[in-house]
């Protein structure tokens, strides 16, 4: 059994395909020396077998009175994959769990409950309940720092590498998630491939200035001084996929990110550049490993118009999102759907569109 393990992974490592579509995003050339920490919120359109699980998880409470609702959802397998192989992490923090996350357990949740594990900074019964124990306190800090950001994603990498799973897809706790066409796309890359999938949400690739951190983490040949003193004004460029879109890694990937990335090795990288977790991790993957973002456009962040998906391509899409700000509602239209008082985000009328005969959409259906 050990020696076939083995094989498998070696043969992750040596049969790889790393085809996609190149991408590239500016940062300010203001910042030459890379100082300060970078602000995700400013990359935007101008438009508008581990002892890990012993480590991050309380298995002493159990699931209660939890309704089967997967009864009408047909989730189709593929040659390459079916719904188990993929590990689903999303993001979040004690301040979202009776907002955001509640939102996520009554609709898209029941739909891989099995699949999807919530990676949060609090230890709570309550939702440790509600997901039958998948819930995992990561012991990063609070808040939406930089260093808590890469924390999270370092810990959602390690769980997954503790899993036999052939694709991690993270997502953020904003999003909804449309399991079957996520399984579909999925079918289309074989994991024993490098892919980076996603979408980022900037018109071009970050720009950064090198650096001695930087240098440290090319793995190449060491620099003099002199050659360093020169490298200083070469610039960086790389591509990332947003994480509030979701993005996924093949196994293969994964693997070969280990020596940077597992143990901890990622937060220290983030705060070597100096970057949040998504584009540190679409610093090592586009930069350091040469494996270029391949976009995968179905993936959708709150920093797009949702309101601009035509109801006649929802059950296309891998992820949608939603954003209040001021008098701004960027949320999905959905015809038909509940009122917006009692769904103001709009995601239990999509998730009653996409799987009508969920119990709570019983009311939507006698009303058509």
């Amino acid at each position: 059994m050990a020696f076939t393990v083995f094989l498998l992974y070696l043969s992750m490592y040596l049969i790889h395909n790393a085809v996609g579509t190149l991408c590239i995003i500016k940062t300010s050339e203001d910042n030459k020396n890379n100082e300060g920490d970078i602000d995700a919120s400013r990359l935007l359109y101008k438009v508008n077998n581990s002892n890990l699980f012993a480590d991050t998880l309380n298995m002493t409470t159990q699931m209660q009175n939890q309704k089967d609702y997967n009864t009408h959802v047909n989730v189709e397998s593929s040659p390459n994959i079916d719904l188990d192989d993929i590990f689903i992490s999303v993001k979040t923090t004690r301040k979202y769990h009776e907002t955001r996350l509640r939102l996520i357990i009554e609709t898209w949740f029941q739909l891989a409950k099995d699949q999807v594990w919530f990676f949060t900074d609090h230890e709570d019964e309550i939702y440790q309940n509600l997901t039958n124990n998948h819930m995992v306190h990561t012991n990063c800090g609070q808040g939406h720092s930089r260093k808590s950001l890469c924390c999270k994603m370092n810990r959602e990498f390690d769980f997954f590498l503790s899993t036999s799973k052939k694709f991690w897809c993270h997502f953020d706790d904003d999003n909804y998630v449309n399991i079957p066409t996520l399984v579909k796309v999925l079918g289309d890359y074989h994991a024993y491939h490098e892919w980076y999938l996603g979408k980022p949400s900037i018109s071009s690739p970050i720009e950064m200035y090198m650096n001695a951190a930087i240098m440290s983490l090319e793995q190449t040949k060491k620099y003099s001084k002199e050659e360093e003193k020169r490298r200083e004004n070469e610039k960086v460029k790389f591509w990332f996929a947003t994480g509030g879109a979701g993005f996924c890694i093949s196994r293969a990937l994964a693997i070969k990110m280990m020596p940077l990335t597992s143990k901890g090795k990622f937060i220290a990288i983030g705060d070597g550049i100096r970057f949040p977790d998504d584009v540190t991790l679409g610093f090592i993957i586009e930069y350091l490993l040469k494996v270029p973002l391949t976009v995968v456009n179905p993936f959708h962040s709150h920093l797009e118009r949702m309101d601009h998906i035509d109801t006649e391509i929802f059950r296309d899409q891998i992820s949608f999102s939603y954003a209040h700000i001021k008098d701004d509602w960027n949320v999905v239209k959905v015809v038909n759907g509940f009122d917006t008082t009692k769904d103001p985000y709009r995601f239990y009328s999509l998730h009653c569109y996409l799987f009508p005969h969920f119990e709570m959409c019983k009311s939507l259906r006698l009303r058509r």
